[in-house]
């Protein structure tokens, strides 16, 4: 039997001499494998607590053809991603989900067009199992990049891009129902006697702010476009559109922003302009921000749970990797999440 030397880290062969059981066998059990009995597994299982056994990750990387890690990339700048509370609480969930399965996240950030490169360089070098990416626009390289090196990738929204034949069904996603989420806003505005109601939207080469307009116009087929301003998901893009919206339409009596951020810039140029909410204009927005609750009046919003959409796309991920190791070719089931309208103040 191997000798422990004080001191020293405790090894596989402790391990599986400590269980009476093959190196072998303690490999399968520590590195998740199946086939062991499970009388056998439990002992494997109470040598490494004993032993305080940590597997050596470079060891198990071979054994499993898994590092372990998870690649996180928000197509945006930074500046945007940590002043917009939707992409922390995203991020919030998929850590504790990687966490809860024993992974690391890795965070790699797009601040321009030549980041490309370096990411693509970095996913293809091995360094982690799979990619999550959200918040991509139109024309974003990153799809055309991740099937071209072959990266298992969970898209959070809706991909908005052509996909070669037969490619599209590969691509998995977590999205809300964005379309379905409007229209409820704008029904709701409706209900309350508003008759012209205008809509900020997010960056039109995005599929969520492209959902979000289809809902209003379902709702409002006939509304013209002087009652449509496009905003870039900010704070200062939705107060910039609220004034061209004024002064297109000083007659608006209800907006229905794209997201949080947009309606809270929209509440101050409302303000500004001498206009009460909700008393000449009611407002509603989108995500259901932590800081909405707090604006004055609370803000009105559609809600959409962000950090469960980010542990939904780690599940999805991890599943898709599992059955690449399993050899099972189903395509992923992408999941489209729920929305409910939560009434406040503003509308």
């Amino acid at each position: 039997m191997p000798v422990q030397r004080p001191g020293s880290r405790p090894t596989l062969e402790a391990v599986a001499a400590r269980a009476g059981v093959s190196r072998a066998t303690a490999s399968r059990v520590v590195n998740g494998g199946d086939g062991v009995r499970p009388h056998l597994a439990d002992r494997v299982r109470t040598a490494v607590r004993d032993l305080g056994y940590v597997p050596n990750p470079a060891a198990r990387a071979l054994v499993t053809r898994r590092t372990g890690a998870v690649a996180v990339i928000i197509a945006e700048p930074e500046v945007r991603i940590f002043s917009d509370p939707f992409f922390s609480r995203q991020v919030r969930g998929i850590s504790k989900e990687l966490t809860a399965h024993d992974a690391q996240l890795v965070l790699l950030l797009v601040e321009d067009r030549g980041d490309y490169d370096r990411i693509e360089r970095y996913l293809a070098g091995g360094h982690v199992d799979g990619a999550l990416a959200f918040s991509l626009h139109a024309d974003d390289p990153l799809p055309a990049l991740t099937r071209r090196i072959a990266m298992p990738t969970v898209y959070g929204g809706r991909p908005g891009w052509t996909a070669a034949p037969g490619d599209h069904g590969e691509v998995a996603y977590v999205d809300v129902d964005n379309r379905g989420g409007a229209r409820a806003a704008v029904r709701y505005l409706l209900e309350r006697g508003r008759q012209r109601i205008a809509h900020i939207s997010g960056p039109l080469d995005q599929t969520s702010a492209a959902d979000r307009l289809s809902g209003y116009r379902d709702v409002l087929p006939a509304a013209g476009d002087a009652l449509v301003a496009e905003g870039d998901f900010t704070e200062a893009g939705g107060a910039r559109a609220m004034a061209e919206l004024l002064d297109r339409r000083a007659g608006v009596d209800a907006v229905f922003a794209a997201n949080d951020l947009m309606a809270m810039g929209a509440l101050r140029t409302l303000r500004e302009r001498g206009r009460t909410v909700p008393g000449d204009v009611a407002l509603i927005g989108f995500d259901d921000a932590e800081a909405a609750a707090g604006t004055d009046p609370p803000l009105t919003t559609v809600r959409q749970d962000i950090e469960g959409m980010g542990r939904l796309m780690v599940r999805l991920l991890l599943g898709t990797l599992d059955a690449a190791r399993t050899a099972d070719r189903s395509a992923p089931a992408s999941v489209v999440t729920a929305t409910s309208l939560v009434r406040r103040g503003s509308a």
